[in-house]
């Protein structure tokens, strides 16, 4: 958690290699993601959905979320088997994916973007921000999918930011503040559990 500017999103970039490290080093796993694209980073499991969602507009939703499985050029089945996840994890873009990318709402365009995420994550799940912007009502759907999400893939591991720690008080097993790009503590009254 941080405030605006404190560096979540900045911090978020940087693992997912679309920004280079100015110090440090990111490790996944015995792989030193510094040494690693962003596209290389993809093919080994890390999903990003931005805090702008970056919809293609012209695409359909469903060809919005397969967008990645095109780019790191997945086999057709593979493809479909991912493709099913996503909709068993969120059935409500099932009913949009003929829709356009640029005709969905704003939550609807976080779903998809999640959806989007998704296809890649085998491992890691970065997003950013993801309940900004929402209302209350659409807030409390997503975070209720993120917690089926944590059920369905207990093995995949959730980075998010945020700026109000209320909204992840349900899901995350741990709460870290950041500042300035430095994580401080975790905040007060932060507890920490075992998901074991």
């Amino acid at each position: 958690i941080g405030r605006n500017g404190a560096g979540k999103t900045t911090t978020l970039r940087a693992i997912m290699g679309l920004l280079p490290l100015d110090s440090g080093s990111i490790h996944l796993d015995l792989d030193n993601l510094g040494a690693m694209s962003a596209y290389r980073r993809a093919h080994v499991g890390i999903g990003y959905a931005p805090e702008d969602r970056r919809l293609v507009a012209e695409l359909s939703v469903e060809e919005n979320i397969r967008l990645p499985a095109l780019a790191l050029k997945l086999g057709s089945v593979e493809a479909e088997r991912r493709l099913d996840e996503v909709y068993t994890l969120l059935p409500q873009l099932r009913g949009l994916r003929s829709r356009s990318g640029g005709g969905v709402s704003g939550g609807q365009g976080k779903m998809v973007a999640l959806g989007r995420a998704l296809m890649v994550a085998r491992k890691v799940l970065l997003l950013d921000e993801p309940f900004q912007g929402l209302a209350p009502a659409l807030a409390m759907d997503y975070a209720r999918t993120l917690g089926d999400l944590r059920k369905h893939r207990p093995e995949l591991a959730l980075l998010i930011t945020e700026s109000s720690p209320a909204l992840l008080d349900k899901i995350a097993d741990r709460t870290l503040q950041i500042e300035r790009g430095e994580v401080l503590a975790e905040p007060a009254g932060a507890e920490v559990t075992d998901p074991e």
